[in-house]
């Protein structure tokens, strides 16, 4: 599943002889073999993070490059220095 313009984008890309990123809020979408050496700008919520496609990326969603939330680690004992 790709949205239609998003593979307008990319034609456009291909022909271009400019590498500029190509912004997305299509998250959903499938990484298809026609993207792989472009440049897509992956909306997460609150920036666009830049993904370069590579061969091993093909099949996979746009999504699963762009993580949403930030991992700050667990607290709890961890934390804590324990005296001896």
């Amino acid at each position: 599943m790709v949205d239609g313009y998003l593979l307008d984008k990319a034609d456009a890309a291909r022909q271009s002889t400019r590498n500029e990123v190509i912004r997305t809020w299509s998250r959903r979408s499938t990484i298809l073999p026609q993207f792989v050496g472009l440049t897509f700008g992956v909306y997460n919520g609150q920036k666009f993070i830049p993904v370069n496609v590579t061969e091993e990326m093909v099949g996979h969603k746009f999504g699963e490059f762009s993580p949403t939330r930030n991992f700050h680690g667990h607290s709890g004992a961890g934390d804590k220095k324990v005296a001896k």
